[in-house]
């Protein structure tokens, strides 16, 4: 079989979401997905999960998920390059499950990020029930927030800070230095994120 030059780059994206640190809550669980552009496609692994339900332990305010993340990606390009979003949920005073947080990161290649979560506290009334229904329903719209600098966003949403959440990667490349792209010195990084909840 003839090996020309590739037309796609892989990505691949392990590691896990091991936990949350939401001091005035308890008994949480975190839904994730990735955010993407169109040159790229999921090839294996899943692009959405859900964890399980946990509770803090006796002696720390840390609730652990442990919970793996394993995707690879293909593209022709690295516009759209995908980002993790998270929503982490619990009970409310009636048992209802309520969002705690919300926050997305680029797959990142470089080793470290802080990055924050966000809860919504305060809606203009005219877009309540929309940007309810969007922030539930479509995480897309918690990757463009990152990004977003219009005054409407602004206007529209205001957050606060409530919570931590930490997920670690191991990210690897292929083909992308093939295709002109520099990567760094490796195409192996680990990575750690912390979230906190705006």
């Amino acid at each position: 079989m003839a090996t020309g030059n590739p037309s796609v780059f892989l990505l691949t994206v392990n590691g896990q979401i091991e936990g949350a640190n939401f001091p005035e809550y308890d008994n949480l669980y975190c839904k994730y997905c990735y955010v993407y552009g169109h040159d790229w496609t999921p090839t294996s692994g899943l692009d959405e999960g859900i964890t399980q339900i946990t509770c803090k332990g006796s002696q720390s305010n840390k609730l652990i998920w442990n919970f793996p993340l394993e995707t690879t990606f293909k593209s022709t390009s690295p516009s759209g390059w995908p980002q993790l979003v998270v929503s982490v949920y619990g009970p409310d005073v009636f048992g209802n499950d309520v969002v705690r947080g919300y926050g997305a990161t680029h797959i990142p290649i470089t080793p470290e990020l802080m990055l924050q979560l966000y809860f919504l506290s305060r809606l203009s009334i005219m877009y309540l029930l929309l940007l309810y229904q969007a922030f539930t329903d479509h995480p897309h719209v918690c990757s463009r927030a990152h990004v977003e600098t219009s005054e409407v966003h602004k206007v529209i949403t205001r957050v606060r800070s409530q919570g931590f959440v930490t997920v670690s990667f191991q990210i690897m490349t292929k083909d992308m230095k093939k295709l002109g792209y520099d990567t760094g010195t490796s195409n192996t990084q680990p990575y750690s994120a912390d979230w906190s909840a705006d």
